[in-house]
């Protein structure tokens, strides 16, 4: 019997064990479990790269943001299984930067990043920015709106049940980005030789470096401003030191295309110098307008000249500088042609001011047969410019008046002369008769 009632007995202790262990099994989950019952996301912002900038530059910001939220409550031991969202994660998070001022124009939308968990990598985003040409050097706080919302309470009904209650929440952090000093130019002056189409000329340049920064080893520099008529011949003038304040006058050769018309073409200027880092820097751009007036024409203001068929005579020809330009050493040539010759067609005209006129004269001869009538002859002036370049006008007509051969006259030559001519010719035909009459003879 006693071996009967220890068999009950181990048999009762053995199923209590048991029920222990499977008590312990079904209670160890909940041991895990955690609920929090405080705390909320934490943000930080910096910049990533590159955070200094020039006036009228393109800008790209890039920035780190991070949540380093923690939870300040925590309670355990209550539901089966952890929450998904902790009070600390930042969900639907949208990011914006602000210009803040004047001198930075954020060109980026706010960017939606979704959702940013504390403690993690935190996410980057970046900006598009143009740093206005008037910014001035220094630091700049630009705001950083941060837009999210997070879980506020979380109430678990069942055990494996919960219900998220959202909060939307902004923060606004500060980014700061530095200004650099640079040299910033001001054309004072911009004095171009008169310039017409075809011709070169010089252009004087006054600088001014309205910027905070002094530039060493400097240089002045003139660009062809796309597909301009102005096109720079010498286009850099070295000037060394540029202080902040300080103006430089240059002097460059430009030319004005021969597809030029009667208008004003831009030319850029610009600075090249070494900055106080040692760094070779270009300045923003500055665009000046050269005129330029169509190309320098003449045109004749004398009367129309006559002379009568069969005939020598010497006509005057006056030509005017129609340009905006004064010509030198000019000097004109008319082509005769037909029944009209000339013995030397190329008259010196010499130096002629905008507005100023010059006479030609040409020894002209109508042949006698050449019939009345008007007729026209092209004439071109070559000249020089300013810089002594040789230059060839337009054709300018020359209109010719051919009268009649004049009255008592044969073939134009007057009657006495057709006569004296004939009695010659008689006389000459007598002797050579007599001549040969007496050869005849002596035969």
């Amino acid at each position: 019997m006693t071996s009967t009632s220890f068999s009950g007995y181990t048999g009762a202790v053995l199923a209590m064990i048991f029920l222990c262990v499977c008590s312990a099994a079904i209670v160890a989950p909940v041991s895990a479990a955690t609920k929090y019952l405080g705390g909320s996301p934490s943000f930080s912002a910096s910049v990533i790269g590159v955070n200094e900038f020039v006036p009228g530059e393109d800008a790209t910001i890039s920035v780190l943001v991070k949540n380093s939220g923690v939870d300040t409550m925590k309670q355990l031991d209550l539901g089966t299984i952890d929450a998904e969202d902790l009070p600390t994660t930042a969900k639907f998070v949208t990011i914006g930067l602000m210009s803040g001022s004047d001198a930075i124009v954020i060109k980026t939308d706010p960017q939606m990043v979704g959702t940013i968990p504390s403690s993690g990598a935190g996410v980057t985003v970046t900006f598009n920015a143009k740093i206005s040409t008037n910014a001035t050097t220094g630091e700049y706080q630009l705001p950083l709106a941060i837009g999210y919302e997070y879980p506020r309470v979380i109430r678990q009904e069942k055990a494996d049940v919960f219900e998220y209650t959202y909060t939307a929440a902004n923060d606004t952090l500060p980014l700061t980005i530095h200004i650099k000093p640079v040299v910033k130019i001001a054309v004072l002056e911009a004095v171009p030789d008169p310039m017409s189409v075809g011709t070169e000329g010089y252009l004087h340049l006054k600088v001014q470096n309205i910027g905070p920064e002094d530039g060493t080893k400097a240089t002045v520099k003139i660009v062809r401003s796309g597909s301009s008529a102005i096109i720079p011949t010498d286009s850099t003038v070295y000037i060394g030191d540029f202080p902040s304040g300080g103006v430089v006058e240059c002097k460059f050769k430009i030319s004005a295309s021969t597809e030029a018309t009667n208008q004003t073409y831009p030319v850029d200027v610009l600075v090249s110098y070494t900055n106080r880092e040692g760094a070779i820097v270009t300045s923003d751009t500055e665009t000046i307008g050269i005129p330029v007036s169509a190309k320098t024409s003449f045109t004749i203001i004398s009367p129309e000249p006559a002379i009568a068929a069969g005939s020598e005579s010497t006509i005057a020809v006056q030509y005017r500088n129609n340009g905006n330009s004064t010509v030198y050493d000019a000097q004109s040539r008319i082509n005769p042609h037909g029944l009209v010759t000339i013995d030397d067609n190329i008259a010196y005209l010499g130096d002629l001011k905008p507005g100023e006129s010059e006479t030609a004269q040409y020894t002209v001869q109508v042949d006698g047969t050449a019939e009345p009538g008007e007729y026209s002859y092209d004439s071109k002036i070559r000249f020089r410019d300013a810089l002594g370049n040789s230059q060839e006008s337009d054709t300018i007509t020359v209109n010719l008046q051919i009268l009649p051969a004049k009255t008592g006259t044969v073939a134009g030559l007057p009657l006495g002369t057709v006569v004296a001519a004939i009695i010659l010719v008689v006389i000459a035909a007598g002797i050579v008769l007599l001549a040969y009459q007496r050869r005849k003879k002596l035969q």
